[in-house]
């Protein structure tokens, strides 16, 4: 499975901004995903998980302010972020698992993105 994530990019606080990945496998619709992020300096945290029939969760910093979704039909899944704060400033990653439950572990998820940057400036 090859994932890219793309959409990342130079936001001032409190804007809004959507981060895409496109997934290569066909069985994508049955897969659990993921978005994990990486500041400099610390490890690479899960912020949000959405499971083949839409269940969703998220890290604890941006419940109310994220919303993960997904296209199948485009196998796409999307990260919505709203009210962007400095401290959301990481290298984000998208993740998928072929377990089909969600999860914010690091160590569930089989294949991995190469990150998008988000830089969030005050």
């Amino acid at each position: 499975v090859q994932l890219q994530a793309f959409g990342g990019g130079l936001v001032q606080a409190g804007d809004s901004l959507r981060l895409a990945c496109a997934a290569s496998e066909h069985k994508f619709s049955t897969y659990a995903m993921g978005w994990f992020r990486q500041a400099p300096g610390k490890e690479r945290d899960g912020v949000a998980t959405i499971s083949d029939d839409g269940r969703t969760d998220y890290g604890d910093s941006v419940k109310g302010r994220f919303t993960i979704s997904r296209d199948t039909a485009k196998n796409t899944v999307y990260l919505h972020m709203n009210i962007l704060k400095p401290e959301d400033t990481a290298v984000y990653y998208c993740a998928s698992r072929v377990w089909p439950m969600i999860s914010l572990r690091e160590r569930d998820y089989d294949y991995w993105g190469q990150g998008t940057l988000v830089t969030v400036s005050s």
